[in-house]
């Protein structure tokens, strides 16, 4: 099993200065690059606490500077909100100043409030993620690019620098709605799991996606499909619950208004009338959570379910991710 971290940048209450949360994060981020993860997958958020990092490029930049080891994903670029061209530079630059270290995920991205900010109708977010998604490989493969499309139209253009792995950086696409699993599986991409989805969906979403990819013909095997799962680890299962809850309950707060504005497709948060609480609901069926023991546990049965086999941890405190580091990690990766 892999391991790498959902990096979030949240800024609950606004209790401290935000340079504060930034750099507690790359502190963080510079522990991992010292232990056995494999990957930082910073996520982008626009217009909300709940993560306030807007350029995951720029972040990530920074992040290659503060450290040597540790890959670098974008969890994920939401690329509707990019022009392709200038999002294939960004991150082709980033390959070339990391030492090719990138892993390149994308999304469409789902809160209507961010579309309508932007400027991009939402009603073309899928098509216009898809097509950006589609200039951006064709700009790193291509010597020039011509290109003709439903929003995009390019003739004989050379796109510099080019990625310093080659063909371009390994590349995921973020995936919630049984639509969006069965595109990527058409189109071959690999996919990135959602930290919200009950752990038996997960495994429903994964059967879903292998069965699509090899109907289209596509090779499953050799594929590192990165699941996020959220986590809360503590000296007790009580303390690691409070932890827990706490997080469960910040998520419903600064996550599920988001997700009501849903700009179409399924989020597993997303449904107010759901008949359980939703704070139970995260506590139940999606938050691995307890002592490290439990924990370790509890993550040999989803690796042994076939859930897991990259690990994107997205710890609800920095304790946990202490925890996970140094009493997790260990015993999972021998």
């Amino acid at each position: 099993m892999k391991f790498g971290v959902l990096q979030f940048f949240s800024w609950p209450g606004r209790r401290v200065p935000l340079p504060v949360v930034y750099e507690r994060a790359l502190e963080r981020i510079e522990v991992m690059d010292r232990s056995g993860y494999d990957a930082v997958w910073l996520a982008e958020h626009h217009f909300n606490d709940f993560s306030v990092c807007p350029s995951v490029h720029m972040m990530a930049t920074h992040v290659a500077a503060r450290t040597t080891r540790l890959r670098i994903g974008t969890a994920v670029s939401l690329a509707a909100f990019y022009h392709p061209l200038r999002l294939a530079e960004e991150v082709a630059l980033l390959d070339v100043l990391s030492g090719g270290r990138v892993n390149w995920g994308a999304g469409r991205g789902f809160d209507r409030k961010e579309f309508e900010s932007f400027g991009v109708a939402p009603e073309e977010s899928y098509a216009r993620f898809r097509e950006s998604v589609d200039v951006v490989l064709r700009a790193w493969r291509e010597p020039r690019l011509s290109y003709e499309g439903e929003f995009y139209r390019f003739e004989d253009v050379e796109v510099l620098p080019k990625p310093l792995q080659e063909p371009h950086p390994p590349t995921w696409m973020g995936v919630t709605s049984g639509e969006a699993i069965r595109w990527a599986a058409a189109e071959g991409h690999s996919i990135l799991l959602d930290p919200h989805c009950t752990h038996a969906e997960l495994v429903e979403k994964q059967v879903l996606y292998r069965e699509c990819l090899e109907a289209a013909g596509h090779v499953y095997a050799g594929r590192e499909l990165p699941a996020a799962r959220l986590l809360a680890v503590d000296r007790s299962d009580a303390k690691a619950r409070e932890v827990a809850e706490r997080g469960a309950t910040w998520m419903v707060k600064s996550y599920v208004d988001a997700a009501r504005r849903n700009v179409g497709g399924s989020l597993s948060v997303s449904d107010p009338t759901r008949t359980r609480n939703s704070v139970e609901r995260y506590l139940d069926d999606v938050i691995v959570y307890g002592s490290p023991e439990r924990v370790r546990d509890q993550l040999d049965e989803l690796r042994d379910d076939g859930a897991l086999d990259y690990l994107l941890c997205a710890p609800l405190s920095h304790d946990t991710f202490l925890h996970m580091t140094d009493d997790v990690l260990p015993h999972l990766v021998s």
